[in-house]
């Protein structure tokens, strides 16, 4: 069995576009938890931490938006981990299907979060 090292770098050497999605969904992910760890201020004691088209804006605690920056990293990280595996044994199309839903995940949360952030 390979370790992840060699992994990474049989991808880096076959597949650049699987590299540079894996190194764009981990630049993302670590963009969207500086972003909500900066903007969180624990001084303010309601904020908006969700949106219904039914109810509109929720009003909850800011310890509630730490899911966003949370997520961003599990995402980041641990969907890194699962992409050189899928790679392994699925191939490159499906890999780069994972890694490209991943990143537009992050993206989505990335603007949820700011529109929240600024409505409060």
């Amino acid at each position: 069995m390979k370790t992840f090292g060699e992994d990474i770098k049989n991808i880096y050497e076959k597949n650049r576009s699987i590299f540079i999605l894996i190194t764009l969904n981990l630049i993302a992910a670590i963009a969207l938890a500086v972003f909500g760890f900066v903007r969180l201020n624990p001084n303010i004691s309601v904020m908006k931490v969700g949106y219904s088209d039914i109810s509109g804006y929720k009003d909850g605690a800011w310890t509630d938006m730490l899911a966003f920056p949370l997520m961003a990293l599990v995402l980041g990280v641990l969907h890194s981990f699962i992409a050189v595996k899928i790679y392994h044994k699925r191939g490159a199309g499906m890999t780069k299907f994972f890694l490209f839903t991943t990143f537009v995940v992050i993206l989505s949360g990335f603007i949820v979060m700011a529109r929240l952030l600024g409505e409060g």
